[in-house]
């Protein structure tokens, strides 16, 4: 079992985060018509406005807490925060963003299983992919209780200092962190998981969504009329015409 935590929570984590980042590269370098959401909208929109919308809603909060939560340091937030305080607050907000995100990813996997003309343009991946992100969710929500039994925030800052080693190539406690209950080693796992599997499947078009950024804060473009000098008497010629 050591050997095994030690690779599942000291290995498999650059792993996967290398498989991530390079392997995103390279799609981006072969296989850029490839680069795309695949949506299904046209096909049918039914259950997509209100599943789409509530799972990105969700996932987004989801994704952006755990951001926050596990990388910002307990000397920061330590300030004008404690790590019960801090606890509570991820579970209650964390629980309301898993609610949504839950309701709209069933409604997109039921969706996407179901429906027999959604089904047949699907790749196995899109229906992997999605299975994998909602017994994600489903773990996810099940830590909730567990964190409700202890509030002192000793789990949460052993797991913040578990991806903060991780990111910044330190030593990591494996130890410390497998004897953490299991709902959060799987959630851990499967969490990694989703990074080694995101180069292969339709969610690399978060990339996109991040990028867009960018596109909002570009510089604007400069047009400028150019003026002709034409004889006297010449007209331009209609358009279309040459």
């Amino acid at each position: 079992m050591s050997t095994l935590n030690g690779f599942l929570f000291q290995v498999y984590p650059y792993v996967c985060l290398t498989v991530f980042l390079v392997g995103s590269l390279i799609r981006f370098d072969q296989n850029q018509y490839g680069w795309k959401s695949d949506s299904s909208q046209m096909l049918r929109s039914g259950l997509l406005r209100w599943g789409s919308n509530l799972f990105h809603l969700g996932v987004l909060f989801l994704f952006f807490g755990h951001l926050v939560g596990l990388f910002t340091p307990h000397a920061v937030y330590g300030i004008f925060m404690t790590a019960q305080t801090k606890q509570m607050l991820a579970v209650t907000a964390g629980g309301i963003a898993g609610a949504f995100c839950f309701v709209g990813l069933t409604m997109l996997l039921y969706r996407r299983i179901f429906d027999p003309r959604i089904r047949l343009t699907s790749h196995p991946t899109d229906i992997a992919v999605l299975l994998v992100l909602w017994v994600q969710l489903v773990v996810g929500l099940i830590t909730l209780p567990y964190s409700l039994q202890h509030t002192d925030g000793s789990v949460m800052l052993i797991l913040a200092d578990w991806a903060q080693r991780i990111v910044t190539l330190r030593p990591v406690d494996a130890t410390a962190v497998a004897a953490l209950p299991w709902p959060y080693l799987v959630h851990i796992v499967l969490g990694m998981t989703i990074f080694l599997l995101f180069p292969f499947s339709r969610l690399v078009h978060v990339w996109s969504g991040f990028a867009s950024i960018f596109y909002v804060l570009r510089p604007y473009q400069v047009a400028r009329s150019r003026r002709l000098n034409l004889p006297p008497g010449h007209n331009l010629p209609p358009q279309g015409r040459r």
